[in-house]
């Protein structure tokens, strides 16, 4: 795993403190959004004051759903669910306070292996889920080699139905990520032929906040960024017991586990700074998703965006508890 830690955020940031407050944290199957899990299970969000209640949900659009009910104020999400949720409740546009990961190798367009090119896919059927990052990654794949959506025949189905799909070759392509391009790849029927690393600096999943909710949680949500951090140090020091623990909560072997990994980028919150700068990279990031997203029909050209916020991991890492 690349990380490199910061020593100085291993603090015993709230010894100082008995009281331990609660705070919900959704979870759905990525590799990228085991570290919460992770960290509850080691007992190091107690270290900070908090207990995380973490709730598993199917898959991400469920979170998506959860929150345009109100039901959670923060959610791990890709930056297209972000972008979603903007457009849907303007007045809770969600705001990035964090970048969890970034997708290099993750996220792939799988085909079946009697095609030898993404040019191939010209007027074949290709799964996608249109709320994911897959309409994006195959818009990038085609882009290679002079196609676009428009090119290919787009067969929306929910992620967990790809794998079969491909086998019985009802699509010839379909855009995913582990642990579903796992288990479809296992087939031996199909095999991965553009993934995002590729396009390096592209595919983000991130932490985001109900507004109202960092105005008033901002104490918490600094502590919780610091349980993150606690808990990739702590994968990065004991990786061992670290995969342990993140692979049995998804499901799938410790080697799957520690495979998908290598398709990541971990980026120390000191590190992360740059990414949230006024036109940089997220906010780039941000307006090339909802120029997809347009495309499909799927949100208005001048639809608004998340805003990015660093102020919370500024907070994090100063020693102020």
């Amino acid at each position: 795993m690349r990380w490199l830690g910061l020593a100085a955020l291993a603090l015993g940031a709230v010894s100082c403190s008995s009281s331990i407050t609660t705070l919900t944290v959704p979870v759905s199957r990525w590799p990228g959004y085991e570290f919460f899990p992770l960290a509850h299970e080691l007992g190091l969000d107690r270290r900070h004051g908090l207990s995380l209640n973490l709730k598993s949900y199917a898959n991400p659009q469920d979170i998506v759903h959860a929150y345009l009910r109100g039901d959670l104020q923060l959610a791990q999400l890709t930056t297209v669910e972000a972008v979603d949720l903007c457009n849907r409740v303007p007045k809770r546009c969600p705001v990035v306070v964090l970048v969890l990961d970034e997708s290099r190798g993750g996220d792939q367009v799988v085909v079946k292996r009697s095609l030898d090119s993404i040019a191939q896919l010209r007027s074949l059927p290709v799964a996608i889920t249109p709320s994911t990052l897959g309409p994006f990654v195959l818009s990038r794949a085609l882009a290679r080699h002079d196609l676009t959506l428009d090119d290919v025949e787009l067969s929306p189905m929910p992620l967990e139905a790809m794998p079969d799909a491909l086998v019985r070759g009802d699509v010839a392509a379909a855009a995913m990520f582990p642990p579903f391009s796992d288990q479809a790849i296992a087939t031996g029927k199909v095999r991965p032929l553009f993934t995002s690393r590729e396009i390096p600096g592209e595919i983000f999943d991130i932490l985001v906040v109900d507004p109202d909710f960092l105005a008033s949680r901002r104490r918490d949500l600094v502590r919780l960024l610091r349980v993150w951090q606690d808990a990739h140090n702590e994968a990065d020091e004991r990786p061992h017991p670290a995969i342990a623990i993140m692979a049995r909560h998804e499901g799938v072997t410790e080697k799957a586990f520690r495979d998908s990994l290598k398709g990541l980028v971990f980026l120390s919150l000191t590190e992360q700074q740059p990414l949230f700068a006024p036109d940089g990279i997220l906010e780039r990031n941000l307006r090339i998703l909802r120029e997809v997203q347009a495309y499909l029909n799927l949100l208005p050209a001048d639809a608004p965006l998340p805003p990015v916020d660093n102020s919370i991991i500024q907070e994090a890492l100063s020693s102020e508890v």
